[in-house]
Parts: C-alpha cells; sequence; structure tokens
C-alpha cells in the first residue's frame, strides 16, 4: 500500500496567495487500523530551493553570508543571521540555481558544485524542500562583492571564515539558522575530518 492509497483530500482552499501559497486542507487519512480520520492541515507552498557550502582545504575556511531575516526577527532574534548562501529553485534545476545564488550573494563563481543531500526543512507545515550542495572555492574564483540583489531586498554581507571558528558559531548560538548547521556538520564529518 503506497501513501496514495492512505490519503483522500477532500478540500484545498486559499488562505492567501502571495509571495507564496498558504492553503486550508482537509483530507481523509487511513490510519494503521484501517479506520479512515478527517484532519486538517494548514499548508505553506514557498517552491523548493537549494543551499551551498563554498569550502576551502587548504585555508580552512568557509564563505558564508549574513542578513536580515524578518521572520526570525518577529520570533525574538534581535541580529542578523549567519547564514549559507541559498535560494528558491524558481523553475531552474537546483545546479543552476546554486551557480547563481552563490556568485550573487557570495561574488563567488564556483566550478563544481556536488549535490550531497535532500532534506525537507519543516515538513508539518511547508511543502519546501532543500537539495543541499558543496564546493570547493579558492581566491581566484571571486568575480564580484556579492551582496545579493538590491531590487529583491537583499543586503548581504560575505564572510570568510576558519572552519573551525564557523563551527564554533553553530554550537555557542551565533548560526541558528538550520540549513548552515546542516552544512557545517556535513563539513566536519565529510570534508574537514581528514584535514589537518
Amino acid at each position: 500500500m503506497t501513501i496514495s492509497d492512505r490519503i483522500r483530500v477532500k478540500d484545498v482552499r486559499p488562505l492567501s496567495k502571495g509571495h507564496f501559497s498558504f492553503n486550508a486542507v482537509t483530507f481523509d487519512w487511513k490510519r494503521d487500523d484501517g479506520q479512515w480520520q478527517t484532519q486538517n492541515r494548514e499548508v505553506l507552498d514557498r517552491g523548493d530551493a537549494a543551499a551551498l557550502l563554498p569550502y576551502n582545504l587548504d585555508g580552512r575556511s568557509v564563505v558564508l553570508v549574513k542578513q536580515f531575516r524578518y521572520p526570525a526577527y518577529a520570533n525574538g532574534h534581535d541580529d542578523l543571521l549567519i547564514e549559507a548562501a541559498a535560494g528558491l529553485l524558481d523553475d531552474a534545476s537546483p545546479e543552476q540555481r546554486i551557480r547563481l545564488e552563490a556568485e550573487e550573494e557570495t561574488g563567488y563563481r564556483l566550478h563544481e558544485v556536488r549535490k550531497i543531500f535532500e532534506a525537507f526543512m519543516s515538513p508539518g507545515a511547508l511543502t519546501e524542500k532543500i537539495h543541499f550542495f558543496v564546493a570547493e572555492y579558492d581566491p581566484s574564483m571571486r568575480v564580484g562583492a556579492g551582496g545579493g540583489l538590491a531590487h529583491e531586498g537583499e543586503e548581504i554581507e560575505v564572510l570568510e571564515l576558519p572552519f573551525d571558528e564557523a563551527l564554533a558559531m553553530s554550537d555557542d548560538g551565533r548560526i541558528v539558522d538550520a540549513k548552515t548547521i546542516m552544512l557545517l556538520q556535513y563539513a566536519a564529518l565529510r570534508i574537514f575530518s581528514g584535514a589537518t
């Protein structure tokens, strides 16, 4: 039996259709005991995204960005967020989008990007799935200042940090962005673990 055999969507009612779609959904779910149960959920569809951690093995460093995020501020985070470069796919492939975002946000034109995994970030309410990438960088790949696109409201500071400092920042709460913590943990386990 597949999930499709266990669900009957009864109603999808738009609550908001702005930058993202927000819907009230009513569905019947077939429980493990065979009984059908009606459930209601509110679902935010913002599309899928891609995120990237550029790293330099020789310099033992990573490139992150720092910017204002209103939802984090509204939830009590009174500081700019330190994050991995990322962006919504907007009808591009994950690799195409992350190359563009890396250049727009960090100023680096990366040669080879490597997809490492995909993850749903908040599957209880969001449809969003993030495609995670890593890529080696070196100073010669810097083709611009980065900073994002002003017409999209972006005002981004580029941070080149020692990897150990970035990892410590996720431990002590200076980095609180989930996608960035996930990428730093991946780098600790798979990229920098054998590097001296």
